[in-house]
């Protein structure tokens, strides 16, 4: 992965969420991820390691600090 994945993040996985939406906003970045469903606002911890492999780009990027 060459971008770097941050808080703020509007990610895209290769799994859609139960509710039909597969964007994810990134909430907490670590050992594990803390992702929030854009499309019914459930909150899911992830390892690191899954969201890599199921990441599939962004839809925005956090503004720059």
């Amino acid at each position: 992965m060459d971008e770097k994945i941050q808080v703020g993040d509007v990610i895209k996985m290769k799994k859609q969420h139960p509710c039909g939406t597969n964007q994810w906003e990134v909430i907490r970045v670590g050992m594990d991820f803390r992702l929030k469903c854009e499309g019914c606002g459930r909150q899911v911890m992830v390892p690191r390691k899954l969201v890599e492999k199921n990441f599939r780009g962004f839809i925005k990027r956090a503004e720059e600090k």
